[in-house]
This record gives C-alpha cells, sequence and structure tokens, in this order.
C-alpha cells in the first residue's frame, strides 16, 4: 500500500519512538524533526495490523484533535 494522495495538511514524518500497549487503545509516541513529540491514540489492533515498533517509519496526519499514523 501506498499514499498517493491525502488532503490532511499537517503531517509530521517521523519514527515511533514509545509505544504503550492498552488492550483496546494504545499510546505512539512519534518523534519528528520539526514538532518535536507528536503523540496519537489508536487502537491495539491498528497497531498490530500496521506491524508497529519502535523505530517505525510513520506520518502523523493531524487534523484538528485527532492524530491519525500511517506507515512507511
Amino acid at each position: 500500500m501506498s499514499i498517493q494522495a491525502i488532503n490532511v495538511r499537517n503531517q509530521f514524518k517521523g519514527k515511533v519512538k514509545e509505544i504503550i500497549r492498552g488492550d483496546v487503545v494504545s499510546e505512539i509516541d512519534v518523534e519528528t524533526p520539526w514538532g518535536g513529540i507528536v503523540t496519537s491514540v489508536i487502537t491495539t489492533r491498528s497497531v498490530d495490523s500496521l506491524e508497529l515498533k519502535i523505530g517505525s517509519e510513520v506520518v502523523a496526519l493531524v487534523k484538528s484533535t485527532e492524530v491519525s499514523l500511517a506507515k512507511l
């Protein structure tokens, strides 16, 4: 899967620094070169589906109060 285009303007490329797993949701800290640490709370099922690990390259997509992740 590759992202061809997306309409979210606030995008922060970075690497996963920390994952705090929960039963239903998990907290993902992404270290970015420009925005510092961006934190996303996503389902634990999504963490597993994206195969996120410490050091995974991701893009944090920020829209309003929601932060989504796309694995690179």
